[in-house]
């Protein structure tokens, strides 16, 4: 890593470190650009130099905030025998970190950014490549999707590659799949349900949806 680069992560960091404190204390609807650069001692222009604007100093932060959730994913793929397991656990995870953090959630993967969503995740990995951890192939490729449709796609492809599902059921798998979190999110997101119900509900939903398009034999193991 240049000087110059070092340089940009550290400067980055620390803007994005006080973004976060303020998106723990105030939350992220009330952040500003001026907050951020009061907190942090510099002028508002300074941040416009590692920012395009505020949504993607906000991005980055949120994406901080969801290092546990990476580094965590493979402990819950342990014991995995097939891809149908692995497509729960991944949904079990991300239901975990997802609404127990839903504004951050939220802000990652329903963001109003001006580029693609993954040159921005792409871009943020390369400057904090440890946030991703390791992982298998499908696994890491799911993690660097631009949007959060083509991410639950990655590990249904391995669904119908198995025989699991029927390769014209994969896009409402994922589809009805996807309606389901992004409609309890917004009841977490409301105060309309407890943390508890949601990843249960939205657990037992997907499952109820697997059993739909099944057309190769599966032991549900919980």
């Amino acid at each position: 890593m240049t000087k110059k680069e070092i340089h940009v992560r550290r400067m980055m960091s620390h803007f994005i470190n006080v973004t976060d404190e303020l998106i723990n204390e105030i939350g992220i609807e009330k952040i500003t650009i001026r907050k951020v650069a009061e907190l942090a001692g510099f002028n508002s222009s300074t941040i416009y130099n590692y920012f395009e604007n505020l949504d993607h100093l906000i991005f980055y932060a949120a994406m901080k905030n969801i290092k546990d959730y990476s580094l965590t994913l493979n402990y819950y793929l342990i014991g995995a025998e097939n891809s149908m397991d692995r497509f729960l656990r991944v949904w079990e995870c991300f239901c975990d970190y997802a609404y127990y953090k839903p504004e951050i959630y939220n802000a990652i993967f329903f963001p109003n950014l001006d580029k693609e969503m993954e040159d921005y995740v792409q871009d943020y990995y390369n400057l904090f490549h440890e946030d991703l951890g390791v992982h298998n192939d499908t696994i890491s490729t799911m993690l660097l999707k631009r949007d959060i449709r083509e991410r639950g796609m990655t590990t249904i492809l391995d669904c119908i590659k198995e025989g699991y599902i029927d390769q014209d059921d994969g896009d409402k798998l994922n589809d009805m799949t996807l309606l389901i979190f992004e409609g309890m999110l917004k009841r977490v997101l409301m105060d309309k349900i407890t943390y508890e119900d949601a990843r249960c509900k939205t657990m037992d939903y997907i499952k109820s949806i697997v059993k739909l398009f099944l057309i190769k034999d599966y032991e549900f193991k919980y």
